[in-house]
């Protein structure tokens, strides 16, 4: 599968609708329709409709279409209706102009006086009939599927390159942890020749003897600090974290929430190691780590 990001911008719309033979059925509505789609990173899928009145019957439809394709992200879909009732004339059915005859039959055997309807009457009333029994249903979900793919196909493209910068990335995260790798054993042999040093210079202060108790103390506090300067721990665990994100990559799908966890974790071991170090070049291997994890951090966090 691959990997989609949340940001992404699509839109699509419809040619006026033409004329269809005269059914009971309701007649497609007459116009052009519009339909955008932006998208931006969210923890969450959060929907949210910006539809003139004419549409907004259709939220529920637009929501379930939407709701089937996307997971995550802050989605916004706009639409928008441009009439050509202004544009042209709407040229009324016979069905119309023999109810309007029926009804103007009816009104002046009450009213004789009442005028009977003239020509402009007849074409505004044409107008109004064709923009209220309009049904924009049909265009709506097709413009607006339309538009989805273009959408899914820009997340797709832009999570491509997100998983090309990430294991960009990854790559230079291995080649640091490499690095320190062979610190490791040269720092503990340094301390442990330090303390071997500073032992013999007090043996020396104290005629060659110690209490025994200071021996343990001094035992003790030795082994301590080798532990704390062996990042050895910390280095296996973030090649294993970076072993993950390689994996989740490939796979693909929703994978966002696991990455900016695993991110996390890379950041709290590359923190260890700096508060560990015990020497300068093992300092500097994790700052740049952190670097370049936060950089990694901006990146998952557009990833669905």
């Amino acid at each position: 599968m691959s990997v989609y990001s949340m940001t992404g911008y699509a839109n699509g719309q419809n040619g006026p609708v033409g004329t269809q033979p005269e059914t009971d059925a309701r007649p497609p509505a007459a116009g052009r329709l519009g339909v955008e789609i932006r998208s931006v990173n969210s923890r969450f899928l959060d929907l949210s409709f910006k539809l003139p009145e004419e549409l907004r019957q259709h939220e529920t439809a637009l929501r379930e279409l939407l709701t089937s394709k996307l997971k995550r992200g802050k989605v916004e879909v706009r639409a928008a209706v441009e009439s050509t009732a202004q544009a042209g004339i709407a040229e009324p059915s016979t069905r119309l102009l023999q109810r309007l005859n029926g009804v103007q039959d009816g009104i002046r055997a009450w009213l004789p006086s009442a005028r009977e309807l003239s020509v402009a009457d007849v074409i505004r009333l044409a107008a109004g009939d064709s923009a209220a029994r309009g049904d924009w249903g049909p265009d709506l979900l097709e413009v607006t599927q339309k538009a989805l793919e273009s959408l899914m196909a820009a997340r797709e493209r832009e999570g491509a390159r997100l998983a090309t910068m990430l294991k960009d990335h990854l790559g230079q995260l291995r080649k640091l942890a490499a690095q320190a790798v062979p610190l490791i054993p040269q720092l503990v042999e340094q301390q442990r020749a330090r303390f071997l040093e500073r032992w013999q210079d007090a043996m020396g202060l104290t005629g060659g003897t110690l209490p025994e108790a200071a021996q343990d103390r001094a035992l003790t506090e030795a082994t301590a600090f080798a532990i704390r300067i062996d990042v050895a721990e910390e280095l296996t665990r973030l090649s294993s974290h970076l072993d993950e994100i390689e994996r989740l990559l490939k796979k693909g799908g929703e994978v966002g929430k696991r990455l900016d966890f695993l991110i996390q974790e890379l950041h709290r071991e590359a923190n260890t190691l700096g508060s560990k170090s015990a020497a300068l070049e093992l300092t500097r291997i994790g700052v740049d780590m952190k670097v370049l994890i936060e950089q990694m951090r901006e990146q998952v966090q557009n990833i669905e």
